[in-house]
């Protein structure tokens, strides 16, 4: 009876090893994805989420259109998986041939889709296979093929000797490669202007090719340019050595100009409505600048011409004499004199009252009138022209005896001449010539400040 309850026990524990080893009991999860190749999965490869384990490749078959069928066991943990999930075929690395894995590649959680029952289908449509590089290779024809190898042997002879520099080189490869899809990321961000400068960069090669010996030349002075520097690489080492005095003697300066431009920027903000106004004054510089050529051309011969006394710089070396003789004292004929300037300031202080008396004699009633008589004498009324005229001699002017009309008195006999001057007119004022037209315009007095008299007119009506 023990040996008989001993092989008994021993049957259980070899049953109950089978079902814990075997998954019997136990329920499992599996997906199908539908791939367009097998790209060289096989039964026992991993399916991972995020780097983890999320269960493994159980069987591959061939599907009714020719793809690839691969059923994927998933652990509890991530099943059931949903309908928006993307399976991609992946390599662990380029040293291998089988070593590939599944990534799933979940949805976010505010779009989680509809779960994929027990032994559901992911479709073609969410699926990713790896592209092996024979299979870029066979879209090239042979004489790309053959351009190709060409090109593997150039890089070998290029490399050659040069291995570990090489082999260092590519370790900044990656990060190059990183950085660059970024870039283009960007430049096709906005395809618009990522065509407009593939555009102007052509033109620019095409203007750099038809500039060719232009160019060439500009290479060559720039290394003969670049060879003087060398050759002065001790001044500028000294000069570099002085570097650190002046950046602390510039720092103070630059403190300085912060709060120079905190003032500044009171008068930033009073010029900002008038320079919305300057680009039609600008433009109208631009004709201006462009007439000024020739001119500014021709400044060149004024600064400075051959010969003597022709030209701005002589101009300039004879200051200091006259400077000498008009700020003064300067001897001149025998005697020691004031400066011209000096001179002309007192003369032209001196005639002051002069100036203000013949000021109001030449103001635009006075100026217009006297060139307005040129033009024509008198005036039209219904019967015609009428014509006024007025012989002055300095202070006194003729007068009709006898016609009192005319200024005159009834005089007869010999007193008729004697009274035909009118003298001591010492005072008439600025249009008398011109009789009142009503609003009291003429004789203009410049409201009664001008020391003359009003009543010394013409004769006549």
């Amino acid at each position: 009876m023990v040996r008989v309850a001993a092989v008994l026990a021993l049957g259980c524990v070899v049953v109950l090893a089978v079902v814990l080893l075997l998954g019997f009991g136990g329920s499992s999860y599996t997906v199908t994805a539908q791939f367009q190749n097998a790209s060289q999965i096989v039964k026992g490869n991993l399916v991972e989420v995020a780097g983890a384990k999320a269960g493994t490749v159980k069987n591959i078959s061939l599907g009714d259109n020719g793809t690839a069928m691969v059923e994927m066991e998933i652990t509890d943990e991530y099943a059931p998986l949903s309908d928006a999930t993307v399976a991609t075929i992946r390599s662990q690395s380029l040293s291998g041939i089988a070593n590939r894995y599944i990534q799933l590649d979940m949805p976010p959680g505010d779009a989680p889709g509809k779960p994929i029952p027990d032994g559901g289908e992911l479709p073609l449509s969410q699926t990713v296979s790896e592209v092996d590089l024979d299979q870029l290779f066979n879209t090239l024809d042979t004489k790309t093929i053959g351009h190709f190898r060409q090109v593997i042997k150039g890089f070998a002879r290029a490399n050659a000797g040069v291995g570990p520099q090489t082999a260092q080189s590519y370790r900044y490869l990656n990060p190059f490669l990183s950085t660059s899809r970024e870039v283009f990321a960007e430049l096709t961000k906005d395809e618009d202007r990522f065509r407009h400068l593939i555009v102007d960069t052509s033109s620019l090669s095409g203007a750099l090719a038809e500039r060719a010996p232009d160019l060439e030349q500009f290479v060559s002075n720039s290394d003969v340019a670049f060879s003087a520097i060398a050759s002065e690489n001790q001044a500028l080492a000294d000069s570099i050595g002085q570097l650190p005095d002046f950046m602390r003697n510039f720092n103070t300066t630059a403190v300085n100009l912060r709060a120079t431009l905190d003032d500044l920027d009171p008068l930033v903000a009073a010029s900002k409505p008038v320079a919305r106004k300057l680009p039609p004054l600008t433009n109208a510089l631009r004709g201006f600048a462009t007439d000024a050529v020739p001119t500014v051309r021709r400044l060149s011969a004024i600064v400075g011409k051959p010969g003597a006394g022709n030209d701005l710089t002589d101009l300039v070396a004879l200051q200091p004499r006259l400077a000498k003789i008009a700020v003064g004292p300067v001897r001149r004929n025998g005697a020691v004199r004031e400066g011209a300037l000096k001179v002309g300031t007192q003369a032209l202080t001196r005639s002051l009252p002069q100036l203000a008396f013949l000021r109001p004699y030449v103001t635009i009633e006075g100026v217009s009138g006297w060139f307005d008589d040129f033009g024509h004498s008198g005036i039209y009324d219904a019967n015609g022209g009428i014509g006024r005229i007025s012989t002055t001699f300095n202070a006194f002017t003729f007068s009709v005896p006898g016609i009192p009309d005319l200024g005159g008195t009834p005089l007869t006999g010999p007193q008729q001449l004697a009274a035909g001057l009118s003298t001591h007119n010492l005072r008439r004022c600025p249009g008398s010539n011109e009789r009142n037209p009503g609003d009291n315009s003429t004789p203009f007095t410049d409201n009664g400040n001008l020391n003359c008299d009003t009543s010394e007119v013409p004769i006549g009506p």
